[in-house]
């Protein structure tokens, strides 16, 4: 068996236990540090933690009494520990703990950590500084407050001052527009690391955050965790919960990497996504688990101003080894991705009771740029997914979404308002008690979908499947164990597709 140590820091550690599994181990382990039982785990993706800095440590996962696997790693130096405590934090649940936190954060030193230790913490908005660690401590609750009034606004557009250029911080479903900031806010900050074993919680309900949410009260709903323009951010093995709204959300941020983490949010939520790259590149999103009711992960580039000015796409973006659990999509791109989005790569999880595997949303007005290519899933389980595979090139969103343009199936001749889907692969994946349909692609008649690549692909159906519809788009009835749909699509591979129980097998145009 191969054990990797995939991050250190000087406190903590993830270990990758390759036996097989898919998000959970074939197995129970016992883990070992330098002959000491430190933990049992059934986790793929194995968090340590309480470790001690700048030591040397042997790694062994027994099975009973045997070593099935080893490994070594050495935790980082770290120069001085400031705890929130010394700085006047309380952590009683009461008192506003912000600029206490925020006062440790400011004056720690590199390759040092700011300690959050056991209490609960009630907050508005911290801000990260470079070159900093941050440990929510076990035990540990940092809680977002009730009282808009004493959050920060990050303004959509700054002009400069000789109106030539401008500076963006807030922003709002891929427009430029005023937010509050986020419970833990990162601007141009690099080399953060925030690890540990409490709990951040936005607290929100529909009597406050989740009331009225498509409407604009002071600023637009805080993020749980928001990074603009950072680089090399780390955050491993803490509880996300009761977000705002979107849970974390990377906005052109590249090299960052979130490990062994969890992300609850209620099914009946507003826009609680789990994670939202959005104009980021290099993300590595491993051994995360998801419980929420919107789409689980969502990877977007803005809408139409952002991606026609800036031309960011997200690209480059690895998830694996990760559980989704109760999405509308459990990995979703779109529908803001007017820059596009390339090399995303799914592998080595599962979606469980989610409306779609993959969802792809786009539609005419995202413009030339929004060119979706190289989307990758293997080996990926699915179980009660509703519709494992959408690609829908007709999703009302927007206030024109349901316009003559956007939802027409006829042809309109392609300008620089056309999207584009190019190259999707599905390999090695099983998806049990689906219900609504195996696959609906829908490509422009324009534009279509260049190539769907299906490789040792089984669908089988729930026995009393729902009835409802395999994509939002106007002129689409509700259905059930429906087979292949693919319209407008240049080029269908597939090779060892099973699907058991259909109603319909429709290729639609080639």
């Amino acid at each position: 068996m191969n054990i990797k140590i995939l991050m250190t820091t000087a406190r903590s550690a993830v270990l990758e236990i390759e036996d097989g599994g898919l998000y959970e181990t074939k197995k129970q382990y016992d883990v070992y540090l330098n002959g000491e039982l430190v933990t049992s785990t059934n986790r793929v993706i194995t968090n340590l933690f309480s470790l001690t800095p700048d030591t040397s440590y042997d790694v062994s996962i027994m099975e009973g009494e045997t070593k099935v696997g080893e490994a070594n790693f050495k935790t980082a130096y770290e120069f001085v520990t400031l705890n929130v405590k010394d700085f006047g934090a309380k952590g009683d649940g009461v008192q506003n703990d912000t600029s206490f936190i925020q006062a440790a954060i400011m004056a720690c030193p590199k390759d040092s950590r700011v300690l959050i230790p056991e209490g609960t913490y009630l907050v508005t908005s911290l801000f990260l500084k470079s070159d900093t660690n941050i440990e929510i401590g076990k035990g540990t609750r940092i809680v977002a407050h009730k009282d808009r009034s004493l959050y920060p606004k990050l303004q959509g557009l700054i002009e400069s001052y000789d109106e030539t250029k401008e500076y963006n911080l807030g922003t709002w479903e891929g427009n430029p527009l005023v937010m509050f900031a986020g419970i833990i806010t990162g601007i141009n900050a690099e080399n953060v690391t925030i690890y540990g074993e409490g709990v951040l919680d936005g607290d929100a309900t529909f009597e406050d955050w989740w009331k009225d949410p498509k409407i604009m009260n002071g600023a637009f709903r805080p993020r749980l965790l928001y990074l603009n323009k950072c680089k090399n951010i780390t955050v491993q093995g803490f509880t996300f919960k009761n977000s705002p709204s979107w849970t974390i959300h990377p906005y052109f941020s590249n090299q960052l990497g979130f490990y062994g983490l969890t992300v609850e949010n209620p099914a009946d939520s507003p826009n609680t996504d789990g994670l939202d790259p959005e104009s980021c590149e290099d993300v590595q999103i491993i051994g995360v688990r998801f419980t929420l009711g919107d789409d689980c992960i969502a990877i977007k580039s803005g809408k139409i101003y952002m991606g026609k000015k800036y031309k960011v796409p997200s690209r480059n973006i690895m998830i694996r080894q990760c559980l989704m659990e109760n999405g509308h999509g459990a990995v979703t791109i779109g529908s803001e991705m007017a820059a596009g989005v390339k090399e995303v790569m799914v592998r080595d999880c599962v979606f469980r009771h989610t409306d779609r595997g993959l969802r792809i949303k786009t539609r005419r007005g995202r413009g030339e740029d929004a060119v979706l290519d190289e989307i990758i899933f293997e080996n990926i389980n699915m179980d009660h997914v509703m519709t494992p595979f959408v690609a829908n090139s007709f999703y009302f969103c927007d206030p024109d979404g349901r316009s003559e343009y956007v939802q027409s199936k006829e042809y309109y001749p392609v300008d620089d308002r056309t999207p584009a889907i190019k190259h999707l692969a599905f390999r090695n994946i099983k998806a049990t008690n689906c219900h609504v349909a195996a696959a609906y692609f829908y490509g422009l008649p324009e534009q279509k979908i260049s190539c769907i690549e299906m490789k040792n692909v089984y669908v089988d159906f729930a026995e009393n499947p729902k009835c409802d519809v395999p994509a939002m788009m106007t002129g689409i009835k509700p259905c059930s164990k429906m087979g292949v749909f693919a319209k407008n699509v240049e080029n269908m591979i597939m090779e060892n597709v099973k699907i058991v129980g259909q109603t319909e097998w429709d290729q639609g145009e080639e």
